[in-house]
This record gives C-alpha cells, sequence and structure tokens, in this order.
C-alpha cells in the first residue's frame, strides 16, 4: 500500500508542515527490510546514476517554474514530494522497461536510485524558495523599491542580473551541506529524531518498489497525468481573454464588483485549487479568516481615518497611508508566530539534548558499529544502521569544505553587495553551524523548519549593524540570504539523511545527490526567475499577475530594521502590538488545547498572508478543500489514494503553461480578446463613448 508524505506548507515563509502519515510505530509493526530480503544494495556510486541526473534535471526544471510562479504570486507553496517521487519512480521505470525489453538494461530500477532522485528534485527545486526570488532577493530590485517611496537611494538597490544571482547562490547555497554532515550519526542513529518528512518520503519510496505499491504507483501516475492536462488546457484557454489589465477569468467578479474591489472572489486558478486540495483544512480556514478580518473589516475602517490618522493625499503605496498599516500589521503578525515557534522548537531542541546527553551520562555508548549493533532489537533498525554507518563521510572532509567554501564566500560577496563587509558575513558563519544545528535538531523533532525566522534575525541585527547612510536595507537582505540559505540546506539534508536511512541508500550517495540537486538549483532557478523577469515587465507590480508581494514585505523589513518605529504611520504600532500579542497567544491557545481541538483554531502565519495579498486565492484554496472533503465523504479510500495525486496535476499542469505563455510574451504575442466585467453606470459610459 501507498501512503502519502506529510503535507508540508510554506505559508509566506515558514515552513510549517502538517503529518497525514502513519505513524512510524504503525509502519513498523511488519518488518520493511525483510520484504526486500535477497535484493542487493548496490554501491554508492551506482545509486547516483546518469539517468537519475537527467530525471533528476528534467523534474528539477519542471518544479521550479511551479515553485516560482507560487512564489511571485501569493508565496505559499504546497510539498512536491508526493511529485517528485512519483514521477521519479514513473520515468525511470519507464525507461528501464523499455530497455530490458530492447536487451539493453544494464542496471535495475532500485530504491535506492528513486531516493536520488527525489533528493535532487527538492534541493534542486527548494533553491527558487531559499535562493529569494519571491522574497529578499527580489526585495532588492528598483522594481519593489519603487514602490516605497520612502525606500528608493541607489545605495539600497541592486537591479536583477543573472550573473550576479548565480554566483551569490553558489556561494552560500553550499555551507549548509558542509555544517551538519559531522552530526549525522548522532542525530539519525544516536539521537534516533523522527524527521516526520524524511521518514514519510521514505515509506512513500520503498512502497513503490513493492509489486502491489507499483500498481498503485501506475495509477497515481495516470490521474496525475490527466489533471494535468486538463489543467494546462485550461491555462491556455484562459490565456486567450487576458489582453489587458484586469481582464480574462481571473478577474470575473464572482461575488459582485464591491466584493472584487476588496479582493473577494474565485479567480478560476487551477493551481491554488490545487494547492488546497494538498493544505491541511485549517491553513486554507486561516487564510479565509485573516482575509475577511482585514479586507472585510479593518481597511474599511482604517481608510476611514484618512485625513486624521493619515494625510489624504498620500500615495497608495505611502508607508505612511493604508499601505503602511497592511504592510507592518502582517509584518507583526509574521515576527509574533515566527518568535513563538522559534522559542518553542529551540525550547524542544534544548530539552532533547538535555535528555540525550542524560541519557548517554547514565550508560556509555560506544561508538563501535558492532558495539552499536548488537544494541538494536528491531531487524529493521539493526539492517539500516548497519547500511547507514558502511559509507562514511570524514569529518575533516566536512569541516575542510566548510572553511574553503566560507573563505571563498567572504572574499566573493561583497563584491557583490558592496554595502555587506567581510566582517558582517564572518560574524554569521561562525554562528551559523549552531544555528544549523538547532534549526535540523528543530526540524527533526517538530518537523517544523525555522530557516526564514533566522533569515528575519539576520535582517533586524545586520541591517541595523551597518546603519541607514551605509546601505542597512541591502546589507539585511543580503545577510538574510546568507543566513536563511545554510540553516535551510543544513535541515534539508538532515531530512535526506533520514530518508536514506529507511531507504538502505548511502550517506555518501545522499550527500552527493543534494550537492548535484543544489549545482542545478543555483542555475536552474535564477534562469527561470529571469524568464519571469524578462518576460513580464510588470513583475513586481500590485495587481499584476505576478505581485511578488513578499518582497515588498521583506524589503519593508529591513526598513524597519534600519528606520526603527519612524517608518511607521500613526497609531500603527499600537495596532502592531496587539496583532504581535495576538500571534503568540492564538499560538499558545493551540499547543494547551491539544490536537483535538487546534484544528479549529486559525494558524496566525497563514491569517497574515491575505491581509497585504487580498482574499481571493483563499477563496480558490478553500474550493479545493471542499473539492477533496466531498471526495472523502463519497469514497474515503480512493481520497486518500489518489488526492495528492489530482493535486498535484492541476499544479503542475497550471505551473507548466508558464513556460509557452513567457516564450510568447517574449516574441511579442499578446492575446487577442480582452474580458473585462463593469458596473451597469460604467458599461452604460464605455457604449456612449463608442457610438458617439
Amino acid at each position: 500500500m501507498t501512503t502519502q508524505p506529510h503535507r508540508r506548507v510554506v505559508s509566506g515563509d515558514v515552513e510549517g508542515r502538517e503529518d497525514i502519515a502513519m505513524s512510524s510505530d504503525e509502519h513498523e509493526e511488519v518488518s520493511v527490510e525483510k520484504g526486500f530480503e535477497g535484493k542487493s544494495v548496490p554501491a554508492w556510486q551506482r545509486q547516483v546514476t546518469v539517468r537519475a541526473v537527467f530525471v533528476s534535471l528534467v523534474l528539477s526544471v519542471m518544479f521550479t517554474f511551479i515553485v516560482m510562479k507560487l512564489n511571485l504570486t501569493t508565496g505559499i507553496i504546497p510539498s512536491l514530494n508526493v511529485s517528485a517521487g512519483l514521477l521519479g519512480f514513473f520515468f525511470v521505470k519507464t525507461w528501464t522497461k523499455l530497455l530490458g525489453k530492447a536487451g539493453m538494461l544494464n542496471q535495475p530500477f532500485t530504491r535506492q536510485e528513486n531516493t536520488v532522485i527525489q533528493t535532487c528534485v527538492v534541493a534542486s527545486s527548494g533553491i527558487a524558495f531559499s535562493g529569494g526570488f519571491g522574497s529578499y532577493l527580489f526585495a532588492m530590485s528598483p522594481t519593489i523599491a519603487k514602490q516605497i517611496p520612502e525606500s528608493g537611494s541607489p545605495i539600497d538597490t541592486k537591479i536583477p542580473g543573472l550573473g550576479w544571482m548565480i554566483a551569490f547562490l553558489f556561494v552560500v547555497s553550499f555551507l549548509g551541506l558542509f555544517s551538519v554532515v559531522p552530526l549525522r550519526k548522532i542525530m539519525i542513529i544516536d539521537f534516533k529524531l523522527t524527521y516526520p518528512s524524511g521518514t514519510a518520503t521514505a515509506h512513500l519510496i520503498n512502497s513503490f518498489h513493492t509489486s502491489e505499491g507499483a500498481k498503485l504507483a501506475k495509477k497515481q501516475v495516470q490521474a496525475l497525468g490527466k489533471f494535468f492536462s486538463f489543467s494546462f488546457a485550461w491555462g491556455f484557454f484562459q490565456w486567450f481573454f487576458t489582453a489587458g489589465e484586469a481582464c480574462g477569468f481571473a478577474s470575473f467578479p464572482t461575488f459582485g464588483l464591491e466584493a472584487y474591489q476588496n479582493m473577494f472572489y474565485f479567480d478560476f486558478s487551477a493551481t491554488y485549487v490545487g494547492v488546497g486540495m494538498i493544505c491541511p483544512y485549517i491553513i486554507n480556514i486561516s487564510l479565509l479568516v485573516g482575509g475577511i478580518l482585514s479586507w472585510a473589516v479593518m481597511w474599511p475602517l482604517i481608510d476611514a481615518k484618512k485625513g486624521d490618522w493619515y494625510a489624504a493625499d498620500l500615495k497608495k503605496s505611502s508607508l505612511h497611508g493604508l499601505q503602511g498599516y497592511k504592510v507592518f500589521i502582517a509584518i507583526a503578525m509574521i515576527l509574533g508566530d515566527g518568535l513563538y515557534n522559534f522559542v518553542k522548537v529551540l525550547g524542544r531542541t534544548l530539552m532533547g539534548l538535555y535528555n540525550q546527553w542524560n541519557v548517554k551520562d547514565k550508560g556509555v555508548q560506544s561508538n563501535d558499529p558492532n558495539d552499536l549493533l548488537s544494541q538494536i532489537v528491531s531487524y529493521d533498525d539493526r539492517r539500516r544502521t548497519e547500511m547507514f554507518l558502511r559509507d562514511q563521510i570524514p569529518s575533516w572532509f566536512a569541516i575542510t569544505g566548510y572553511v574553503i567554501v566560507a573563505i571563498v564566500s567572504v572574499v566573493t560577496i561583497p563584491h557583490i553587495f558592496y554595502q555587506l563587509k567581510w566582517y558582517y558575513i564572518i560574524c554569521i558563519y561562525i554562528v551559523a553551524p549552531a544555528l544549523a544545528f538547532c534549526n535540523a535538531y528543530g526540524c527533526g523533532l517538530t518537523d517544523w523548519s525555522l530557516a526564514s525566522t533566522y533569515g528575519k534575525l539576520a535582517i533586524f541585527t545586520i541591517g541595523a549593524w551597518a546603519g541607514a547612510n551605509n546601505g542597512g536595507v541591502l546589507a539585511g537582505l543580503a545577510a538574510c540570504g546568507v543566513m536563511m540559505n545554510i540553516v535551510s540546506t543544513a535541515s534539508d539534508l538532515m531530512q535526506d539523511f533520514k530518508t536514506g536511512y529507511m531507504t538502505l541508500a548511502s550517506p555518501r550517495s545522499m550527500f552527493v545527490s543534494q550537492v548535484i540537486g543544489t549545482t542545478m538549483g543555483c542555475v536552474v532557478s535564477p534562469c527561470v526567475f529571469w524568464l519571469f523577469y524578462k518576460a513580464f515587465p510588470s513583475l513586481g507590480q500590485p495587481g499584476s499577475t505576478y505581485p511578488a508581494p513578499y518582497a515588498q514585505v521583506y524589503r519593508n523589513m529591513a526598513i524597519l530594521g534600519v528606520d526603527g518605529f519612524s517608518a511607521l504611520p500613526k497609531n500603527c504600532l499600537s495596532i502592531c502590538y496587539g496583532f504581535f500579542a495576538a500571534a503568540i497567544l492564538i499560538n499558545l491557545a493551540r499547543d494547551l488545547v491539544g490536537k483535538k481541538y487546534a484544528k479549529f483554531i486559525p494558524v496566525p502565519m497563514a491569517m497574515a498572508i491575505p491581509f497585504y495579498i487580498g482574499s481571493y486565492f483563499a477563496i480558490d484554496m478553500c474550493v479545493g478543500s471542499l473539492i477533496l472533503f466531498i471526495w472523502q465523504k463519497l469514497d474515503r479510500a480512493k481520497a486518500d489514494a489518489f488526492g495528492s495525486a489530482v493535486a498535484s496535476g492541476l499544479i503542475c499542469g497550471d505551473g507548466i503553461w508558464t513556460l509557452p505563455s513567457s516564450f510568447l510574451a517574449l516574441a511579442g504575442v499578446q492575446p487577442p480578446i480582452c474580458m473585462k466585467f463593469l458596473s451597469r453606470a460604467e458599461n452604460v459610459k464605455v457604449d456612449g463613448f463608442l457610438t458617439g
């Protein structure tokens, strides 16, 4: 039977995961490894095959387009692990089947090779998120700076360029890999950390390589293919009606024109219907609650204070007007949620470490692999530990790699961002391994990566250190990228080690595949972003197809870190205090009431997202939730087996449509029709103008 991995949601910029897979205990009641007895495990060099790398590259390009589109629209990115594992299995299985019939098959497709593909694809497409193309990196651009009249000095902006973006990612994306490699045995074997997403992904891959799992996987791929085709065709059909601004189905005033003006409408996006099917119900409801609270209640009330709280003649984009309330109240909730989860995960990390060392003090533990194996009772754990300890990665290699990359980075980054001085970078690299360890350990306990929280700490600390006159805004944003990439790749690698541990993939093949995937991402992601940047001149503009909302949020965080509370409009600070406290209290309530009732309490991070963007995508996602809910009521087994495949098809098809649409835009091919919706009064004026 195939199980689905945990649902991972990146709500704007904080990674949260909801477990929908069986617990490890349920899986371990029946031995997994006994089902693979008699099948030899290939050497680590034969796990990283040419075909695996080729398939990984193809899927990486595909998923990078999807992640980039989501980055530049709302910033909510679901887990693509199911799709990566499923499509990787399908492509290589088809490949080997054809070669087998032709009598040319030299090496059968193994679960270890499947794990390598999964690791490469997720590492590569993950750069599209951690690379900051929808957040800190694009926030440096003049496009975003011009929208904030208070922040447009040349010292605080940098024009996007393909060369410097690739160079920057190469020098910051590998440090996290080297920082936690020496700790893999401690994390996986000694501490036995769960890493729920890595564990669930391993169960998924193991099940694919059983006879029953392979049959179900084939049906899942067929379902994914059908909805991929539908989604792609629907995106193509919609394109014909988007010849002007606010044209097409995406601007359909579903609930009336007044509701449309307040960002309440269904925009017929197959992507967000699919995302809604993958995201937990509470995330989608939280988004809708946040949209109603902000656009239906708060913004109309604050707008009524125009002329009192803020000048009536301010530009719409001014931080001293309504825009300032939208941005900074959303930031307050994001920071409150991030601080609470940071303290919670750090507390659990410290408590877990204390317990682990306490246990070690009571009984001496040997590092001898034979002694370790003799202490393990479970056949599966014994087999996995034996394989995991076989191919060691020397600690000197990891330490040397970290030092070399750090030196190259310290020399290179100040040439890319002269505002980020070399001594700022050295300070980051001194504390980064400890933070990477905390993030990797906390992720193993809670399945939450707080990479963006550490990135925000860098924004505020380095930005304030540099100061407003020395390019503090850009220095803070660049420091965010350095820190975020280190701690993010560290937790991702440890998740991969857990997956490899449970599929008998070698730690060396996991490390190599992560390096290959990261290398792919450092080239593919900037190229895909560059295509968006050149094809869509309105990229980053509010109300456009790709508004990149989190770019402005991150820039405003940097401004706040440099200028302090002087950047806030009247009474905004008091409201921000209230929402900051509310985010903490809501999270506290969710933890105190337990899982049974927490599913009825909204998530503050998700609530904050529509404060700035609007509610249209939340309505799409709630429609996705409704479809899945009805499907589960009608046929629970089929919904559980095929829900993620259907959702992945909807997301992938619509996401891939952005590739041909980008080429059409670059070629100057415009849609032939503008389908627009007007009120009766406006329509009369238009008719009078046309007939007059």
